[in-house]
């Protein structure tokens, strides 16, 4: 006991001393950020949207309510030509880290990117786009009104590598490998892991992504397919096709999004479970979700845009399992209108929009025999959306 006495009395000053060491000793040449802002280009931009919104449950109404849509802050730049850093946090989500990579909920982005072999190459470390989610998930949300169920359902913002080899100015093609899932399996699964399956030791999804630009850039076309692991001899893959014409005053894109994971990550199928069974939910397997979206915007004025938007969506088993028979359980569309005026010309990131949402849905056999009920839901909002450049 006297001997590790000893020991502790010697190395405790070291160890103190270690969590007194700071970040940058105060003496070190390296210049500040303060001192080195001239040479550094960074942007800070608010992003804030609102609206009053009248809901409606299959034709009658429910309520009426103001609402802070998004508040996002966003910081951008370059350290120097061969980094660049992007960082986006978003007040309204958790701010509770995930349990995997250790970050808040609230934070989309947060990568330095390097640019090398004289800008024919770019990697990507950090939180980042998961490239899954077509050009409605790509696009700044503030342009995204509702989002498919798809997008809704798929944590689109995830932790790992990216690379991206610049074949000629038009041509782009992509490798990410990225965390799957920001939590643990009973905190990702609504009932928790499938029983008789093993955690996955390398919950990790692979994406190869290809990004196109044809007619002088009016035309782009993103397509990708990914395959990760959810458990041990379980995985999911994705299939996306974005397909975005914009020219002049006419922006207009075509997703087509597909899943098939043999547990159910989007859980849409899963909380189809109602009080008919006489046994306790269990998370389902096999399902597939089929995604179209279709959006066209139109500027037909300097202080005008109007655009048009709809989304059909189904979600089905496979392969039969537990309480799931194979089969479609739901099919889903989504009607959207809305009318955006910018009173501002000179400062496009102010307008104000009406917006009315229709969400229908379609139950087969297989999801009334689990007892499953999911309305119509109709929403009509007022509202103003800003970003404000702060720096």
């Amino acid at each position: 006991m006297k001997r590790l006495f000893f020991i502790i009395s010697i190395l405790l000053p070291f160890w103190a001393a270690a969590q007194d060491e700071a970040l940058i000793p105060y003496n070190d040449s390296t210049r500040t950020l303060v001192k080195n802002l001239r040479n550094i280009k960074s942007h800070i931009n608010l992003e804030f949207a609102s609206s009053a919104n009248a809901y409606f449950t299959d034709g009658s109404f429910d309520e009426a309510s103001f609402k802070i849509n998004r508040v996002r802050l966003e910081i951008l730049g370059k350290l120097n030509d061969d980094l660049s850093y992007h960082f986006r946090q978003s007040f309204n989500k958790y701010s509770n880290p995930y349990s995997v990579d250790n970050i808040s909920s609230s934070i989309e982005y947060a990568y330095i990117k390097w640019h090398g072999r004289g800008g024919r190459f770019d990697l990507v470390a950090g939180k980042q786009f998961l490239a899954v989610a077509g050009y409605e998930g790509y696009v700044n949300g503030l342009r995204v009104r509702e989002f498919s169920d798809f997008n809704n359902n798929v944590e689109i913002y995830q932790t790992g590598l990216m690379g991206v080899v610049k074949m000629s100015p038009d041509h782009h093609l992509m490798l990410q490998v990225t965390n799957n899932r920001n939590s643990v399996d009973n905190d990702m699964y609504l009932y928790g892991l499938p029983g008789g399956l093993e955690s996955s030791k390398l919950p990790l999804l692979a994406t190869v992504n290809w990004n196109g630009w044809f007619a002088d850039k009016s035309v782009h076309l993103m397509y990708s397919a990914s395959v990760g692991q959810l458990a041990k001899g379980k995985n999911i893959y994705y299939l996306m096709c974005g397909n975005i014409y914009e020219k002049g005053p006419v922006l207009a894109y075509l997703d087509v999004l597909y899943s098939r994971s043999a547990i159910d990550v989007q859980q849409r199928v899963t909380t189809l479970q109602g009080q008919m069974r006489g046994s306790l939910p269990v998370t389902a397997q096999n399902t597939e979700y089929l995604t179209f979206i279709a959006n066209v915007d139109y500027r037909f004025a300097p202080k005008w845009n109007a655009y048009l938007k709809g989304t059909y969506e189904t979600a089905g088993v496979y392969e039969a399992n537990g309480w799931f028979d194979k089969g479609r359980y739901i099919t889903s569309w989504n009607a959207q209108a809305c009318v955006e005026w910018f009173p501002f010309t000179a400062d496009k990131g102010f307008k104000v929009f009406a917006h009315y949402l229709y969400k229908g849905y379609q139950l087969s056999e297989n999801a009334d025999a689990l007892g499953a009920s999911i309305p119509h839901t109709q929403r009509i909002s007022l509202g103003i959306q800003y970003i404000i450049p702060v720096l």
